[in-house]
């Protein structure tokens, strides 16, 4: 079907819900879940809130987030699937303007949970639209691509908040709140409406759907952890040192352009395995965490962290989404909706439990630390691989 307006006649299915999917994801994550933190020092001096503010604001956008996720499903199975995809961009525009207007807390909270739950409303969907409007060898393909669209929010990100280096924080999340609303308008346009799934009369296999995501719920439990201490931390690593003002901002960008590579997470897994690739991924996160200690001395040492951070990252989230719907086909949203919320409480949890360490151990140690455990993680997962597939050839 052609849209008039948009330039779209020469996309097949694939690319349509690809692009659009990229667009609103890219807004929701790249965007608006990660600028409280980029702005969160102008906001500080601006507003002249205390620590203990700014933290509980922080901790709301999370909680929103959640909110969102755990929302999404009942809307999907009411309205369709594009429904929450559709409420996620009008949150992320809605919150992103009361935070570019905000002169109190009590605004800045508001806005601040609803661009943050504009995340959960809208990941978890993808994963159902995709599979229920695609064919089979087109799947992994269009979730890697709806999910890397976090790498051109990244960049965009940096762009604003280079813009803002010369202007106020202010037009960080004015550029986010357009952006959402554009998004929104692309996602209504591209993406087919799907129709509630009709209720069927069959058990819910709550024990089987546990051990069948096991693995990829224990992965997403360590990804989310240390990637949220990387995003924390990162901007405070290279503030803290004689690094130039735009370093910050050349950061998120840089995660985004070599996040990209993510795109290709969905013929990656088909080839070496979704659990081999999301070992890989944490690997290098766990080297980019230990490359960071060194980056507020050594713009080398940042630039690299950055490189290989955005790979790890963006790759590792793209291959949760094609391996849960690998797992659970049939019910795609809800098995990547599980996995995400693991994750979820692992991302609160994360910073508190950093936040706690850090006066006794310091940030650098923490850091190394961090970057242990998600080697680990990757040996881990990388060895029951192998486990399994030793297993299956023995069996076979």
């Amino acid at each position: 079907m052609v849209q008039d307006g948009f330039v779209v006649r020469n996309l097949t299915g694939t690319g349509r819900i690809g692009l659009a999917g990229a667009a609103v994801v890219g807004v929701a994550f790249g965007m608006a879940r990660y600028a409280y933190g980029l702005t969160l020092p102008d906001i500080r001096q601006d507003l002249g809130l205390s620590e203990l503010v700014l933290g509980l604001v922080a901790s709301a956008t999370f909680a929103g987030y959640l909110a969102g996720l755990l929302l999404a499903g009942p809307l999907a199975a009411r309205s369709g699937s594009r429904a929450p995809t559709t409420l996620g961009g009008v949150c992320g525009a809605l919150g992103a303007g009361l935070v570019t207007l905000a002169q109190t807390p009590a605004l800045l909270a508001v806005g601040v949970v609803l661009a943050g739950s504009a995340g959960g409303w809208v990941w978890a969907p993808y994963s159902e639209i995709v599979t229920r409007t695609l064919p089979p060898q087109r799947r992994a393909r269009a979730l890697a691509v709806i999910t890397t669209g976090t790498s051109g929010g990244l960049v965009l990100l940096g762009g604003l908040a280079v813009l803002a280096l010369f202007g106020s924080w202010r037009l960080v999340w004015a550029g986010i709140a357009l952006g959402a609303g554009t998004a929104a308008i692309v996602n209504l346009h591209l993406v087919p409406a799907v129709a509630p799934e009709p209720q069927k009369d069959r058990p819910h296999p709550a024990s089987s759907s546990a051990g069948v995501l096991r693995v990829p719920a224990a992965y997403s439990l360590v990804y989310f952890a240390v990637v949220i201490v990387y995003f924390t931390y990162a901007a405070d690593i290279l503030a803290s040192r004689a690094l130039p003002d735009a370093a910050t901002p050349a950061l998120y960008a840089t995660i985004g352009c070599t996040g990209l590579v993510g795109a290709s997470a969905g013929g990656l897994a088909r080839r070496i395995g979704a659990s081999r690739v999301a070992a890989l991924c944490l690997v290098s996160i766990g080297v980019a965490l230990a490359l960071l200690v060194p980056a507020g001395e050594s713009l080398l040492a940042a630039a690299a962290s950055a490189a290989i951070f955005g790979v790890g990252y963006m790759t590792g989230s793209a291959v949760l989404a094609v391996w849960t719907a690998e797992l659970m086909p049939e019910r795609a949203g809800a098995a990547f909706t599980g996995c995400l919320v693991v994750g979820a409480l692992s991302s609160v949890a994360a910073p508190a439990v950093a936040g706690a360490v850090i006066p006794g151990l310091g940030l650098g140690p923490l850091l190394l630390v961090t970057a242990a455990l998600a080697l680990l993680g990757g040996a881990v997962l990388m060895l029951q691989g192998l486990v399994r597939r030793t297993a299956d050839d023995i069996g076979g």
